[in-house]
């Protein structure tokens, strides 16, 4: 089967979370952080043909760059890469090794707040942080508008940067590690419960992040 360029992107995002991954049979992939903080799930163009396991994702990821546009041969034991005269035999991982998600995804207990964030306002708002060295995204509300803005909670006089995302007649502060917010570039609707919990729904890919425990609402 061939893998496209699309889904090797889906799964180097994932490796970010978790540099292991249990595949299952089908076109869903999901992945959780060590720490259980972050799960994300996408669906993909590709169907897998059966379960199994890989302990250094990025390991795998690099072999394709061995390759331009390579056969994946999925036995029991291992994946066989194949183009021309090249081939590439990678074995599977035993499940018990890895770190995998619940088997359902997270239903939040409650839905505060909601809003669209764009591509460009997420970038913006990242890009932000990594500039002004600032730890933390934190979606704001107060005065009537909702922000999404690059801060440090801990610092009083923080350095900031902010897009504004909406309007909100509550009063809040949803505090996110950037660390913890590394999606694949687009547009998310954007759900978050005060009891802890975020969700972040792309076109094919989904992300539930826990919200630090300085978050404040109402």
């Amino acid at each position: 089967m061939k893998i496209s360029d699309k889904t090797f992107d889906v799964l180097k995002n994932f490796s970010s979370i978790n540099q292991s991954l249990a595949f299952k049979a089908g076109n869903v992939v999901r992945t959780v952080s060590p720490q259980k903080n972050i799960l994300a799930q996408a669906t993909v163009a590709e169907s897998f043909p059966k379960d199994f396991a890989i302990y250094e994702l990025n390991q795998f990821l690099g072999l394709k760059s061995l390759f331009e546009d390579p056969d994946f041969d999925f036995n029991d034991s291992a994946v066989t890469i194949k183009e021309g005269s090249g081939k590439a035999n990678y074995t599977f991982a035993d499940p018990s090794m890895i770190i995998t998600p619940p088997e359902k995804n997270i239903e939040l207990p409650s839905q505060e707040v909601t809003f669209k964030m764009t591509k460009d306002a997420f970038r913006k708002t990242v890009n932000g942080a990594n500039q002004l060295q600032l730890p933390e995204v934190v979606v704001r509300g107060s005065d009537g508008k909702m922000f999404v803005v690059a801060t440090d909670t801990k610092n009083a006089t923080s350095n900031e940067f902010d897009v504004e995302v909406g309007t909100t007649d509550q009063t809040f502060q949803f505090v996110f590690k950037v660390e913890n917010l590394k999606f694949l570039s687009g547009d998310y609707d954007v759900t978050i419960s005060s009891k802890g919990i975020a969700h972040f729904a792309g076109e094919s890919v989904q992300y539930w992040v826990a919200t630090e425990s300085n978050s404040t609402f109402g």
